[in-house]
């Protein structure tokens, strides 16, 4: 087992149930391991965390401040195509989401676009062919390896 892997991302949201329908609107899959104060979701090979802003805040020590428009994260959905990215928008902004820069061509030969969920996470949605995608639509990258000395 490598240490170097993300296994659950929680995210602080306003309203659990709210934000609990928008990912099980764009597929993820809502566990029996949550509780009033926290939601599960299954996604591939990732599982997503939906816990009260306050709460969350509280439980890392911390208080919940206002939070910026831009918090410096973004999380990522690579897809097959420009097709698929285009339709994961779509099916986005149909269950809340608020679009933050339309699906495009860009800058270094893929095609991306950006939603912010209902508080205001933000979702990157890109097509990548540069990128290898293994059959359950993971990344199948080769990892960087040093060059040997002769």
């Amino acid at each position: 087992m490598r240490d170097a892997r993300i296994t659950l991302v929680t995210l602080g949201v306003s309203d659990l149930q709210r934000a609990s329908a928008f990912y099980e609107a764009l597929g993820w899959t809502r566990t029996q391991a949550g509780n009033e104060s926290v939601v599960f979701l299954q996604g591939e090979g990732l599982v997503l965390s939906l816990f009260g802003l306050a709460d969350l805040a509280k439980d890392a020590g911390l208080t919940a401040e206002p939070l910026p428009a831009f918090r410096g994260v973004t999380l990522a959905i690579n897809l097959p195509s420009e097709a698929e990215t285009d339709r994961l928008f779509d099916t986005a902004l149909g269950a809340g989401a608020t679009a933050v820069k339309r699906p495009e061509k860009v800058f270094w030969g893929g095609y991306s676009g950006y939603f912010a969920d209902p508080d205001g996470h933000l979702w990157e949605l890109a097509h990548n062919p540069f990128f290898a995608m293994d059959e359950r639509g993971l990344l199948d990258l080769d990892p960087a390896r040093p060059e040997t000395a002769s």
